[in-house]
């Protein structure tokens, strides 16, 4: 099996939780749907897939929680190179190390684990709708198995830092969310030249820029929560970001692309701005400045 954190890594500080089918209740009811502004900080694909997946969520999948509960047995990296849950654990202590070296007062994000869907305040988390940030609640939600819906649907190899890429893009979301981007440059509808599709694109740049720099980032005893990422892995980083491109998904779901209804950009785009964060760093995740090109 490919290695991608080092298995003597400590990840026991993450803070990930699960919701969904096979969490007990802990409290409360469920919270109000504000709506999901899909322009601006909807799902990844930026469309609700249902319609593509051939029945992938069933009706014992459907049972909806609004309950929390701890992850369990995600210590080390060992753990996160075995699980895909205790893989997005992972990512989630090795995000909030990288980003709190580069954002004044950095608050964490709420990592949600979905197993099934559940209620959030911003619309149904399922592997229907893709992982997503939620601005109100400062919560990624994730189902880990939209990342085989990638492999079975659209074609993607969407392995370990493929998985770790998407992660990353969302974590961008907040990033943007906490820092004043979202609000500065507010959703003026579709196409290339969006804000929408800004946005997403530098959520891009964010996740190659992590994952750039993630092998200097240590735990507390000095070792490296990741290996050097190989080519073949980059490789599916690049993959992913292809197979979630508005035109891959248009041609996939109609056969025919219009890029004046893009909300997140095109295969190209998606892959060029992820591989500039990747080589060149934050510096280059300008999306909103003279380096963009629709």
């Amino acid at each position: 099996m490919a290695m991608t954190f080092n298995p003597n890594a400590d990840i026991s500080g993450n803070k990930t939780s699960r919701r969904g089918r096979n969490t007990a209740i802990v409290g409360g009811g469920g919270v109000g749907v504000i709506g999901l502004l899909v322009f601006l900080i909807g799902p990844l694909l930026g469309v609700d897939v249902t319609g593509l997946m051939g029945g992938v969520i069933d009706s014992e999948q459907s049972s909806q929680s609004s309950g929390a509960e701890e992850m369990a047995q995600c210590d080390t990296g060992e753990d996160a190179n075995k699980s895909i849950d205790c893989r997005m654990a992972g990512a989630q202590v090795v995000l909030d190390d990288y980003w709190s070296q580069h954002v004044d007062g950095y608050e964490p994000p709420l990592l949600t684990i979905v197993d099934g869907q559940t209620s959030t305040q911003c619309g149904t988390a399922s592997n229907a709708v893709g992982p997503f940030y939620c601005p109100p609640e400062q919560g990624v939600y994730i189902d880990p198995s939209f990342f085989e819906i990638m492999r079975q649907q659209f074609g993607a190899s969407a392995d370990e830092l493929a998985q770790l890429y998407i992660v990353g893009h969302e974590w961008g979301h907040h990033i943007q969310n906490i820092t004043g981007t979202m609000s500065d440059h507010p959703n003026n509808g579709t196409g290339a030249e969006s804000n929408g599709v800004r946005i997403e694109l530098q959520a891009d740049c964010y996740a190659g820029a992590w994952l750039g720099d993630v092998t200097s980032l240590t735990d507390d005893n000095g070792t490296p929560y990741l290996q050097t990422p190989t080519q073949e892995q980059i490789d599916d980083a690049l993959n992913a970001a292809f197979v979630v491109g508005d035109d891959h998904i248009q041609k996939q779901s109609s056969g025919s692309v219009n890029p004046e209804s893009f909300t997140h950009g095109s295969s190209e785009q998606r892959q060029k701005w992820f591989t500039s964060g990747y080589e060149n760093g934050l510096g280059s995740c300008d999306t909103f400045g003279e380096a963009y090109s629709g």
